[in-house]
């Protein structure tokens, strides 16, 4: 029991250690006039279209917690979507605000197992499997904006080795899906139907921030590198993907021809900040369902 303390808590403190080292870099790498170019953009980003980007983000949660319901259902854990929906805000909020201790995805195994008799195993798998998929599809479009983007030459013949890849992503996860997680298998269609309304909402919320700050122009590249650094918030290196999607979003740039150009690292990283922004209010709708659930 002590080892095991004593593993999470090291693994905490090196999430926040790896969001701290990331913000840092970000801050300090930018020069005092891009500094001031964010300031002055998120003072004049237009409210309505931040409103409206916000209704999108929580669209795009409100349809993943759909999909991870029916995993749920697969393993014959009956829950009510709006049951559902609130345990899956707690998550959010635990991920991103207590990431000590097991986390939002392990709060809904452990509430579970003790509280609707659900399999732990087979409740991990549910928990990973939504994650899996939301990659899978993120994986997708990120590879398809790419070939359609300013995305400069990387390696020789890059556009066809990007929409190869495109191509192998679900039968490859089809494979992955039937060899490790077939009793979800009934729900492979539905699920990644569900993948992409939540990421298309994603991109339409994305969008909104875009023309909250006056971006005009240039949609795929910020899309591309969007989905990009949305794929690297998702591993379990950051807390919250806090440091993550700032630190792609800055690289990023120089690797789009027209983004390079634009000098457009202000707008990128005003554009993560408002969506981490967002998504910070949207998980403090948790702390309402914390307190229900105790």
């Amino acid at each position: 029991m002590a080892k095991t303390k004593l593993k999470k808590a090291l693994s905490t403190t090196l999430k926040i250690a790896v969001s701290l080292a990331a913000v840092a870099y970000v801050y300090y790498k930018l020069d005092a006039e891009t500094r001031h170019d964010i300031a002055k953009a998120l003072e004049t980003a237009n409210p309505l279209w931040l409103l409206l980007a916000f209704l999108l983000f929580n669209i795009s949660k409100i349809i993943s917690s759909i999909r991870l319901n029916h995993y749920f259902k697969c393993i014959a854990v009956s829950l009510s979507q709006k049951f559902n929906l609130k345990l899956y805000y707690l998550g959010m909020f635990y991920n991103l605000f207590l990431p000590g201790g097991i986390g939002g995805d392990g709060y809904k195994v452990y509430y579970l197992q003790k509280n609707h008799g659900g399999n732990t195993k087979k409740l991990i798998a549910a928990t990973i499997l939504d994650r899996l998929s939301g990659v899978v599809v993120l994986g997708f479009l990120a590879l398809l904006l790419a070939v359609v983007s300013s995305l400069q030459q990387i390696v020789a013949g890059q556009n066809i080795i990007l929409i190869a890849l495109a191509v192998l992503v679900f039968p490859v996860f089809w494979f992955i899906h039937n060899k490790f997680f077939r009793d979800f298998n009934p729900e492979f269609i539905r699920a990644l139907l569900m993948g992409f309304g939540v990421q298309l909402s994603q991109l339409v919320c994305a969008a909104f921030i875009l023309w909250a700050i006056h971006a005009q122009g240039l949609f795929f590249d910020y899309m591309t590198l969007f989905l990009v650094s949305s794929v690297v918030a998702v591993l379990p290196i950051t807390v919250g993907g806090v440091g993550a999607r700032e630190l792609v979003m800055l690289e990023g740039v120089a690797l789009f021809g027209s983004l390079a150009a634009y000098d457009a690292q202000a707008t990128a990283l005003t554009f993560s900040i408002l969506f981490f922004v967002i998504t910070a209010i949207s998980s403090l709708i948790g702390i309402v369902f914390s307190i229900k659930l105790k």
